[in-house]
């Protein structure tokens, strides 16, 4: 298997990169997007980021259309929104799928590596079927904003459903304790 941090992404200005490039860091991958309910979200995530970033942390956003059609715009469109509406400071990268045949590697890998989600995971597909939907299931990602912690060794250290918080005490004490490692 691949590991985390070679496969390739691109930044949303089109840059080739991987998760290599914040090798020995701790991350927090999360799918985004801009029209969703959760996209609120954003100014949690950039006070992760402002409040852990000095010490080798970084939230890494990976808008994604696979939900509601709730991130519909270009990649411009979705730079351009993070920057003036939630002033995002960390690191954003182009549109991709998370999810079903055409999910990117990275996702495939991510969802591979922790099937489950820890959080509230069961009580929002429970809404979505209120709401007439057929949530996702394990290990497949559920919504917008799934948060996956990686560890400074690459690896997949948590999986948290998409109505953890960003400032949820589980989420925090996660970071910190792999950022303490």
């Amino acid at each position: 298997m691949t590991a985390l941090t070679d496969i390739g992404v691109n930044t949303i200005a089109g840059q080739p990169t991987s998760l290599g490039d914040y090798a020995g860091n701790v991350l927090l991958v999360v799918n985004v997007a801009s029209k969703c309910g959760l996209t609120p979200q954003y100014e949690g995530l950039e006070k992760l980021q402002a409040e852990f970033g000095a010490q080798g942390f970084s939230v890494l956003g990976f808008p994604a259309n696979d939900f509601g059609a709730q991130e519909p715009g270009t990649n411009e469109e979705i730079a351009e929104f993070c920057s003036a509406k939630f002033s995002v400071s960390f690191p954003m990268f182009e549109k991709i799928v998370v999810t079903g045949a055409d999910k990117h590697p990275l996702y495939a890998a991510l969802t591979q590596a922790a099937p489950e989600q820890q959080g509230d995971a069961e009580g929002f597909r429970e809404r979505l079927r209120g709401y007439g939907m057929t949530p996702n299931a394990a290990p497949e990602v559920l919504w917008n904003f799934e948060k996956f912690v990686i560890a400074k060794d690459g690896t997949v250290a948590a999986r948290f459903a998409p109505t953890t918080a960003p400032d949820d005490a589980a989420l925090t004490e996660t970071i910190a304790a792999e950022l303490k490692k």
